[in-house]
Parts: C-alpha cells; sequence; structure tokens
C-alpha cells in the first residue's frame, strides 16, 4: 500500500486511499496566519474535500463555507475575510481558476491544491501558500491528497488542531478495509448486488453521513454512470418522504434506498429514521443501512466514503462498464474550449 496507484484501474486507484493519508500527514506547511474562516473553492472531486473540511473543522470553532462555481466572491467576505482555499486536481478548472482570481482581486489570501497547471501558475505569481499533489489518478479517486491537503492547510492556519493522530488511525482502517475479505467490503458487495438495475437513493442522518451522501452520489454517477440523488435528514422529511407516494409500481421496481448514519447524528434523526423507512419502504425498497466506524471524525468519514467508493466500483463492474472514463464530461468540455476560442 506504499506505492502509488496510476493508470486505468479504478479499484486500484480506490485502494491507494491508506498511501494518500499517509503522505497528506506527512506535508510541511510554512504559516499562514490565524484564520476561524475558510473559503474553499473547488468543482466535482475537489470540492467534496471542502466539505469534508468543514465536518472536520466544524468542532474546532472554525466555519469553512464551500463554493461550487465561478466569481465572484458573496458579498460577505467583505465583512468577514475568510481564507480561500481553491482546490483543483488538474490545476485548469476554469470555475475554480475565475473564482480564485475573484478572491485575489477582493484582497482576500488565498492558497492553492492542486497537481499543477495554471492554478499553480497563479500560485507562484502571487506568492499564495500551495501544496502540489501527486498527479496520476482520476480527481475523483484523490480524494486522501486533495482532502489531506486541505486538513495541512487548516492546521497552518490554526483553524483546526494537529490531525496527525486522525491520520493514522485513517490510513490504518483505510488499509485493512480495502481488500476482498474485509467487512467493509462485504458491506459494499450486498448493497451492490441489492442496488442492481435500480437508481441509488443515499441518504444521510447528520452533517457527517450528509456530506458522504453527496459523495456517494457523484461516485456512483462517474463510476458507474447511472443517475443517483442523495438528502439529508431532518430535510427531507419535510418534502421528500411524500414523493414516494404516487408512482408505487415505478418507484418500487427501479428505486433502492441506502441510509448513512454516525454517532454525531442527532437522537431525533435516528427516529426519524426508523419511522421514514416505515412509511415509505412500501414504495421504494431500503437495500441497506451503513453505519460510520472509527474514533475520530476523519476516519468516520473515511470509512463511509470506502464503502461508497468500492460500491460505486462493484456497479461499474456488475454491468460491465468502464469506471474510469467520463466521456460526456470530457465532451462537454471541449463544446466549452470551442466557444471559447
Amino acid at each position: 500500500m506504499g506505492e502509488e496507484a496510476t493508470g486505468d484501474d479504478m479499484l486500484e486507484q480506490i485502494r491507494s486511499l491508506p498511501a494518500q493519508l499517509r503522505w497528506a500527514a506527512e506535508q510541511e506547511v510554512p504559516s499562514i496566519g490565524t484564520h476561524s474562516e475558510i473559503l474553499f473553492t473547488g468543482m466535482g472531486g475537489s470540492a467534496i474535500a471542502g466539505d469534508y473540511l468543514a465536518v472536520i473543522a466544524g468542532p474546532h470553532g472554525t466555519r469553512v463555507a464551500v463554493n461550487r462555481g465561478y466569481g465572484p466572491v458573496p458579498l460577505w467576505t467583505i465583512r468577514q475575510r475568510p481564507f480561500v482555499v481553491a482546490a483543483s486536481y488538474s490545476g485548469n478548472t476554469e470555475e475554480t481558476i475565475d473564482f480564485v482570481l475573484a478572491a485575489h482581486e477582493s484582497g482576500l489570501p488565498v492558497a492553492t491544491i492542486g497537481t499543477g497547471g495554471d492554478l499553480a501558475d497563479l500560485a507562484s505569481r502571487h506568492g499564495w501558500p500551495s501544496i502540489e499533489v501527486p498527479a496520476g489518478l482520476q480527481p475523483r479517486a484523490a480524494i486522501g491528497y486533495m482532502l489531506g491537503a486541505a486538513i495541512k492547510l487548516a492546521e497552518a492556519a490554526h483553524s483546526v488542531d494537529d490531525q496527525r493522530l486522525s491520520f493514522v488511525e485513517a490510513a490504518d482502517f483505510a488499509e485493512q478495509s480495502v481488500e476482498e475479505d474485509s467487512g467493509l467490503w462485504q458491506q459494499a458487495e450486498e448493497i451492490a448486488r441489492a442496488l442492481d438495475a435500480r437508481i441509488p437513493i443515499i441518504y444521510g442522518g447528520g452533517p457527517l453521513s450528509g456530506v458522504v451522501a453527496r459523495r456517494w452520489k457523484t461516485q456512483i454517477n462517474e463510476n458507474s454512470k447511472r443517475p443517483a440523488w442523495h438528502s439529508t435528514l431532518p430535510e427531507l422529511d419535510h418534502n421528500e418522504i411524500v414523493g414516494w407516494e404516487a408512482m408505487k409500481d415505478v418507484t418500487g421496481e427501479h428505486f433502492g434506498i441506502v441510509a448513512l448514519t454516525d454517532q454525531t447524528d442527532h437522537d431525533r434523526v435516528m427516529h426519524r429514521l426508523a419511522h421514514t423507512r416505515d412509511l415509505t419502504e412500501d414504495a421504494v425498497p431500503w437495500v441497506g443501512r451503513v453505519h460510520s466506524s472509527g474514533t475520530s471524525t476523519l476516519t468516520r468519514l473515511v470509512s463511509l466514503t470506502l464503502v461508497g467508493d468500492l460500491l460505486s466500483w462493484m456497479l461499474a463492474r456488475n454491468a460491465d462498464i468502464d469506471p474510469v472514463q467520463v466521456t460526456t464530461i470530457e465532451r462537454l468540455k471541449k463544446l466549452l474550449a470551442e466557444e471559447h476560442e
């Protein structure tokens, strides 16, 4: 597990997570002042690192807002003056480049994360703190690098405490979990079989499980090339719960719900989850529930993430689909580039 995964094998990229976390734990970042608010900007597999960082930083009194899109910066930054972290694995994500330039023009402090590209050039030109992560992976498979770098920047900004022990626990847990004889692997296999030919619906129970539900949704989209959506309790009990009433013949045959939970989920949410299942399972099957494992917040995020990552790969494997290629996204980028010429 000490070597980086490269090439076209998505499973090996997923299995590189322990090595990614160990790499991140060893990164040294220069002091960048003290910041109690972070504005994280990125897209896709890079942006999810900001969502995860928000869960880790919250108990330390640090607010992390995540921007997914172009500039300008929101007006609240005029007063709050957050520390801006721009993350792009490729270094060339146009929305992120646009936003970070707007942040710089607004006089906000900026740091960057990526493998190079235009973002690294900007960091070098303006003297921004930057962490260069290893290349060679699909951005969605580089969660350990991107999140780990984000955590190290937050440590340097005194926004979170030293996460060294959390990195060790998370890496050790991931190393044990990505093998075929692990309980986590078997859990992913069972859910993948239950979701065969179904559209996955991922329900989260709180801040931690809710952000991982989003990760599951996007991993299923990109790896298994099928639609999916995610929702979070208790909000979904105020709207989505009635959305299962009118088309039971369709939803019962073509959809499947997976619930994600964590020890930080509110007690009332756990009651809501049970009642929500009772009230809807005649219209849509609930095919699995995954509870987080581990002591640290980082490890619990990793535990839920790995089940979803493996599940998305298994769905692709079972359907004989290439989990690596994202042809439609590449076509879209080409069309946008042609319009920009």
